[in-house]
């Protein structure tokens, strides 16, 4: 054990969706401080549900996050039909499915080659990559290939890709024309081979770090990141209107963002998790093609969401292929909506993990009274967990503590790792250090 004392202090944040904070202190080779904290979170969505009709909630709580916008829309809907006895029908479902399978494929995408594949590849950014290097000029075209055909089935089936105007309460606005699904039909299929190239990679990454936790996600069986009750890996699954009863608020001082705990303990949600309880659940390809991959499931290596991220990109491609391929779509209006007064909670799986909304209604279905748990909120603690273990190991392996710069490197790593919803880009911390 080296007998070393620092101090770690990150004050700002910059190219990051939001702000956070990170301060460490080391003292005899002991980290007796380290503070992750999540700042400019608060805009007080929460309130301004406040007096809104239900039919226009979806659309305002779209605008939490310009990243994962339709995961939101998904879960204000699911609340806002709870709560007005709204029971879509099986074609609507089969169109929000569709909705979250463009949002996976673009958001894992996003993450997955823009922000953290230069961390395998050693480079600065993904505009670094040798465009004269055969696995490098494939991977960067890979990335806007992948990502684009996400983007053009979200755009055909909510009509955007983020903020999108399609899904309402009670149904769709326009359904999906032949020729749009066709194409998209023949983008998804183009893109497998770079997807399993994409998996192969993550799959071969040498990062670890062993970190045993709670695991939580909605399950079902066909995989479902709509429907299905929240199971723990501790604890029996419960129905999602529970959720709130498991969940233990947790102040943090020094973070704007509420942080939880699930039972009593620290757990983490988001594609790891997804796939610790659900590995068995995935579209039958998905699984024949990934089978040495999934074997490393359940796991506790965190960095293992980012290859857990790009199997739920193939699950996703199998599952439009399905859905497209089977389904033929008509015109079919919106369910009626009658006000009245009503309480409705709503759980889905968003690409971070388990997003929760709840609308309380009046009589005339205007909002009273609204609450959101978001997926970064809840990994708070365990990322602030991991910054701790990680430093803890590398005083513990005696690695080049002098090296300033490569320790906060591995701190960048291992937070885009986790796949905050902040727009990670390539230099996420800029750390200032103050020697004891």
């Amino acid at each position: 054990m080296h007998k070393i004392d620092f101090d770690l202090s990150l004050e700002e944040v910059t190219k990051i969706e939001g702000a956070a904070t990170l301060s460490v202190k080391v003292r005899e080779g002991v980290v007796e401080e380290c503070k992750f904290g999540i700042a400019e979170y608060k805009r007080f969505y929460t309130q301004a549900m406040v007096g809104k009709p239900a039919s226009a909630l979806p659309q305002h709580l779209a605008r939490i996050c310009g990243t994962c916008s339709n995961a939101h829309i998904m879960a204000s809907l699911d609340a806002v039909e709870h709560a007005l006895g709204i029971v879509p029908s099986a074609q609507t479902m089969v169109l929000r499915a569709l909705t979250m399978d463009g949002l996976m494929i673009r958001d894992h995408a996003l993450h997955l080659y823009l922000f953290s594949l230069p961390d395998l590849l050693g480079k600065d950014s993904i505009l670094a990559l040798d465009e004269n290097d055969p696995e490098e000029h494939q991977l960067l075209h890979d990335a806007f290939d992948v990502k684009a055909a996400g983007n053009h089935l979200s755009q055909l089936v909510a009509g955007r890709s983020v903020h999108a105007p399609m899904p309402v309460v009670g149904g769709f606005l326009k359904i999906p024309d032949s020729a749009g699904i066709e194409k998209s039909r023949r983008e998804l299929e183009q893109i497998r081979p770079a997807v399993l190239r994409l998996i192969g990679v993550y799959g071969k990454s040498p990062f670890t770090l062993i970190s045993k936790t709670n695991y939580v996600a909605l399950t079902a069986n066909p995989c479902s990141f709509l429907q299905g009750d929240l199971c723990a890996s501790n604890v029996a699954c419960i129905r999602e209107e529970k959720f709130m009863e498991h969940l233990s608020h947790v102040v943090v001082p020094y973070s704007q963002a509420s942080a939880y705990a699930f039972q009593g303990e620290l757990y983490r949600v988001g594609a790891l998790a997804r796939l610790n309880l659900n590995k068995d659940a995935l579209k039958y390809r998905t699984k024949a093609d990934t089978a040495p991959y999934l074997a490393r499931f359940p796991s506790d290596n965190a960095y293992d969401n980012n290859v857990a991220q790009a199997i739920e990109i193939l699950h996703c491609i199998d599952e439009a292929l399905e859905l497209l391929s089977s389904h033929s779509f008509h015109t079919e209006t919106p369910q009626k909506v009658s006000p009245h007064a009503g309480e409705g909670i709503g759980v889905i799986e968003a690409p971070r993990g388990t997003l929760y909304h709840k609308v309380v209604l009046d009589e005339k279905g205007v909002v009273t009274h609204g609450d959101i748990v978001v997926p970064t909120g809840q990994n708070q603690l365990a990322i602030e967990w991991d910054i701790k273990t990680l430093i803890e190991q590398w005083i513990k392996e005696g690695k080049e503590l002098e090296n300033k710069k490569a320790l906060e490197h591995e701190i960048e790593q291992l937070i885009r790792a986790y796949d905050p919803c902040m727009s990670c880009a390539a230099h996420f911390l800029e750390v200032t250090w103050d020697e004891a």
